[in-house]
């Protein structure tokens, strides 16, 4: 009886195993989705993109890409994605992704209802060669197609921007698009006819054809519907019929004379109101040609070498109203004729769909334009003084401290690249930094996802292991970028000299991470150091309190920790530098890539620069000139023939 009793547990044992086995079984056949694989083929050649871990499958269909502002860098294979039978949404917009979307396989992902790669450099031709009725919202504004070829296809689309590229032709077969409520064709170079080449107006909520070259005829009421600004500039042969047609008149009762009476009443009527109108038109072209006598209008040349004039005579930059005809001076390109119109063309009037999110510094606001000649720039109003004059300066003293400004150059400056004196209101231009600031890419870059509910957890995990913001070799190329550049600042330019003084050091004042910008090649740019410091010698105006607050950036960098404006985390963080536990301090990403490795001694290092920043008294502290000498010695193989600061001679002339 035991013997068969053993033989009875040792058969349940075996039967549980071989269930357990086939559920198993079960389930790997069950979780044979490829997705995970199609997402790495499709984004292999993608920088920055948190790949799945090989030879994983995804145990649920990937619904949703969505990866905005994440740094992404490289060439999307498109076609793989047309593969992602259960893809809703795409959004990979405001990164730095090239190539072309001409394989339209991308578009035949059966679901696939929105897609927003805006503000990429994507090019060529975007094609669609399959139907796609489900597609509802598309935009790929902000980047450089030349065409778009089989819209009609988008029977469905609802939401439809495609403004800021290079287009040169309407679309064939926007009339098509019934469906369609928002429409953006502005900031091409699109040749068409108005409305005829339009989608029905009637069904539109939305339309912006500004910047265009189209011709033909927009009616009073159609300008009433969407505004003036969505036919701004849209092209010289287009008529905009901007004059609100005048009401009907009245309707006359019939007399009881009959119907013939009733005609020569009406008759009279509108004969009169034709010449109250031919009157009232004649009147307002007189003032018209007697306005363009006495107002100072600034033509300029278009692309096309076609003639466009700004319709004001004054500019509202913020809360001041300035002299449109201002001059613009670009410093690099001298030829160039702009004016302050121009840059409100650009920015949109100085609108808010044109500022920058984060206007930063001690300047006022900045604005995102494009110039002629596809000079992305970054357009910034400046208050208060300028280095090396007063705040209430003349315009000539003013216009030669942005000369002298402007001959800083270094490549971890920021340069100055023109400027506008309009009155008392000051605009500077800067490059535009695709990257952004420093602080956006140390702490605003969040990982992405491909849709929690709908990727493995070991998929997940391997998402969310990617770090964001760059390995040690980066990291310690910014903090050796900034030290090189401030060390430039400090050692003065002619401008800043005092009376008999010689050259004084640039002091920065505030070098905070949101002033530190990235170069597509992750050099850091030093920007806001054109405001005077003041003459006294307390800790915000010195090279020694430029020294302190770079010493604060090393920490941030290699923490990974946004948490050094107090003095009490700093003299906490130096107490556990002095205790040589430095590496305790690490971001855990970098604490794990590095461990028993040459870098993590490098690490240490580095801290202990950022220790010796930071003394208390500011007479120990090294000079910017001498950091960059230690931060050398850090990694001495990765800066091997690489040069220090340059010399004072070598200014731009």
């Amino acid at each position: 009886m035991p013997l068969r009793l053993a033989a009875c547990r040792v058969f349940l044992l075996f039967a549980a195993a071989a269930a357990a086995a086939a559920a198993e079984s079960n389930s790997s056949a069950n979780c044979t989705l490829r997705d995970g694989e199609i997402v790495r083929a499709a984004f292999r050649q993608v920088a920055n993109f948190p790949l799945p871990l090989p030879g994983r499958r995804a145990c649920r269909p990937v619904r949703r890409l969505h990866f905005p502002s994440r740094n992404l860098m490289g060439t999307v294979n498109w076609a793989e994605l047309g593969n992602l039978a259960s893809l809703l949404t795409v959004d990979l917009s405001n990164n730095s992704l090239h190539g072309r979307i001409d394989d339209s396989s991308f578009w035949r992902a059966p679901l696939l209802r929105a897609v927003d790669v805006s503000r990429n450099h994507l090019e060529g031709v975007l094609r669609f060669d399959y139907p796609s009725t489900r597609l509802a919202t598309l935009n790929v504004s902000g980047n450089r197609f030349t065409s778009v070829e089989g819209v009609a296809r988008l029977s469905g689309v609802v939401y439809l921007d495609v403004s800021r590229n290079a287009i040169g032709t309407v679309p064939a077969g926007l009339r098509s698009l019934t469906l369609v409520r928002v429409l953006n064709l502005s900031g091409n170079h699109m040749t068409g006819r108005c409305p005829v080449d339009l989608p029905p107006l009637a069904g539109l909520q939305v339309l912006d054809i500004s910047h265009n070259n189209f011709s033909g005829v927009v009616d009073a009421a159609t300008v009433l519907k969407f505004g003036k600004s969505s036919f701004f500039q849209a092209g010289n042969t287009l008529r905009v019929i901007a004059d609100i047609a005048p009401a009907p008149a009245p309707e006359l009762a019939p007399s009881s004379n009959g119907g013939e009476k009733h005609k020569r009443a009406v008759t009279i009527a509108l004969v009169s109101v034709g010449a109250a109108v031919t009157a009232a038109a004649l009147a307002f072209l007189a003032a018209c040609v007697a306005c363009a006598m006495t107002r100072r209008r600034k033509k300029k040349k278009d692309k096309d070498g076609k003639t466009a004039v700004w319709e004001d005579d004054e500019v509202l930059v913020g809360a001041v109203k300035v002299t449109a005809a201002a001059p613009v001076v670009v410093l690099e390109r001298p030829l160039m004729e702009l004016t302050l119109a121009d840059l409100a063309a650009a920015t949109s009037g100085f609108g808010r769909e044109s500022q920058l999110a984060d206007t930063g510094g001690r300047s006022g606001a900045a604005y995102r334009a494009v110039l002629p000649g596809d000079l992305h720039v970054v357009v910034r109003v400046v208050e208060g003084a300028v280095a090396g004059v007063g705040e209430d300066a003349d315009e000539a003293a003013t216009e030669a401290a942005f000369r002298e400004l402007a001959r800083l150059r270094h490549p971890n400056i920021l340069p100055l690249l023109g400027y506008c004196i309009a009155g008392n209101q000051k605009l500077v231009l800067y490059e535009y930094m695709e990257k952004g600031d420093l602080h956006r890419w140390l702490h605003e870059l969040p990982v992405g996802s491909m849709d929690t509910e709908d990727i493995c957890i070991d998929t997940m995990e391997a998402i969310e292991d990617r770090n964001p913001a760059g390995d040690w070799p980066t990291r310690y190329r910014i903090i050796l970028g900034i030290a090189r550049g401030l060390a430039f600042l400090h050692q003065g330019w002619a401008g800043a000299a005092g009376s008999g003084s010689g050259r004084r050091p640039i002091v920065h004042g505030r070098l905070v991470p949101t002033n530190i910008l990235l170069g597509d090649d992750m050099e850091p740019r030093i920007s806001d150091f054109l405001h005077p410091s003041s003459s006294s010698s307390d800790e915000t105006s010195t090279p020694a309190s430029d020294v302190y607050r770079f010493g604060t950036l090393v920490f941030e960098v290699v923490t990974g920790q946004a948490r050094w404006s107090d003095a009490s985390t700093t003299s906490w963080a130096r107490g556990v530098i002095r205790n040589r536990k430095g590496l305790n301090l690490v971001d855990d990403r970098l604490r794990d890539e590095t461990a028993g490795t040459e870098a993590e001694k490098e690490l240490a290092e580095c801290l202990q620069v950022g220790f010796l920043c930071t003394a208390s008294a500011p007479e120990k502290r090294p000079t910017m000139q001498q950091v960059v000498g230690l931060l050398k010695d850090v990694r001495p193989a990765a800066t091997a023939g690489a040069g220090g600061v340059p010399p004072l001679g070598s200014l731009a002339s």
